[in-house]
């Protein structure tokens, strides 16, 4: 059984910083692509970055560009968002998802595996 557990997320103030971690069990893990989401109360969850299996080739959103960075331990089955200069539109939950073999993508029906989630709050 694939599960996928995030952990790492908080409170923070305005311009701080965050790691999530995800931990996967069950798969190969350097199969395939992940990727990192979040939802805010009320909106539509939206890709924040994604990596490929190998780690080779990383993917963001403009909004996160330069400051968050996607990276992966294939050697712990772990992958790793840091999360820079935070701002208050970046409070969200925060999932980990298992993407397609190999590469990774933008959109969340090519996810098909999800975390239960890990609450980021950036507040002062």
């Amino acid at each position: 059984q694939v599960q996928l557990v995030e952990s790492g997320g908080g409170l923070v103030q305005p311009g701080g910083s965050l790691r999530l971690s995800c931990a996967a069990s069950g798969l190969t893990f350097s199969y395939y692509g992940m990727g990192w989401f979040r939802q805010a109360p009320g909106k539509e969850r939206e890709f924040v970055a994604g990596i490929s299996g190998s780690g080779g080739r990383t993917q963001y959103a403009d909004s996160v560009k330069g400051r968050f960075t996607i990276s992966r331990d294939n050697a712990k089955s772990t992958v790793h968002l840091q999360l820079d200069s935070l701002k208050p539109e970046d409070t969200a939950v925060y999932y980990c998802a298992r993407g397609p073999p190999a590469g990774s993508g933008t959109s969340r029906f090519q996810y098909a595996i999800w975390g239960q989630g890990t609450q980021v709050t950036v507040s002062s």
